[in-house]
């Protein structure tokens, strides 16, 4: 998935209010960005960080600069915009890119199930329908190792619940996990910082819902699924 338009580096100045940034431009102009993440950001959003900001010029948007990334300045990169994952991925359902889910006739975004809830895809014509719930993975705290969450998510925890109900009703229900970070190797549950969404994963899997996890491909040109990455058991 390329960016719509180019992208440009700032540095950061502050995040606050949760979907706001204000940044520093190159040339020494002060903007605010919006900031398309409700986690906490951990570790991404120190001030005088370099990142990457997409501009537009859509009269329909107060704010004229969106962050999509944080630059480590040692050639990684962390995806910091929680909606492109889901945009990544359904090019590459559509492709029939991503292992164990590319035998599918259709790809449908956002399909109303469960207690009023949306499943990021539904998938359909090739087997049991298959309800795809994807979660965006940026905190590491470890040389090497994502963790999910990075903040306590009540909306998580329900979403693996309802997987659980649709794999009681006959479905298929696949939890998955993108790594929108370019230095990690494998994933793990932060059970220290949302311990009721370690035990909702746990008592998922115990239920039949599938556990998968993907790294990407990261430059400020795209966003790129790539390969699987293991997932270490929960604690």
């Amino acid at each position: 998935m390329r960016f719509q338009t180019p992208l440009i580096p700032a540095r950061l100045i502050r995040r606050y209010k949760r979907f706001l940034a204000d940044a520093r431009l190159e040339d020494g102009r002060e903007i605010t960005a919006h900031c398309a993440n409700p986690g906490s950001m951990m570790g991404l959003a120190d001030e005088g960080i370099k990142i990457w900001l997409e501009p537009n010029d859509d009269p329909k948007k107060k704010l004229k600069f969106g962050w999509r990334l944080v630059d480590h300045e040692n050639g990684h990169f962390t995806g910091v915009d929680t909606s492109v994952p889901n945009r990544a991925l359904k090019t590459a359902l559509e492709a029939h890119e991503i292992a164990g889910l590319g035998d599918y006739e259709t790809v449908r975004p956002e399909v109303k199930y469960g207690e009023n809830s949306r499943i990021d895809f539904l998938l359909q014509g090739g087997g049991p329908d298959t309800y795809v719930e994807v979660k965006s993975v940026t905190l590491c705290r470890q040389a090497g190792l994502s963790e999910f969450p990075d903040s306590v998510t009540k909306r998580g925890a329900k979403h693996l619940a309802e997987l659980s109900v649709m794999v009681a009703a006959g479905h298929r229900a696949v939890m998955l996990y993108l790594v929108q970070r370019t230095d990690c190797t494998e994933m793990a549950l932060a059970g220290d910082i949302d311990a009721a969404y370690a035990k909702a994963f746990v008592d998922a899997r115990k239920a039949g819902v599938e556990a998968i996890c993907f790294d990407t491909k990261i430059t400020p040109e795209g966003v790129w699924i790539g390969k699987p990455l293991p997932i270490r058991p929960a604690p």
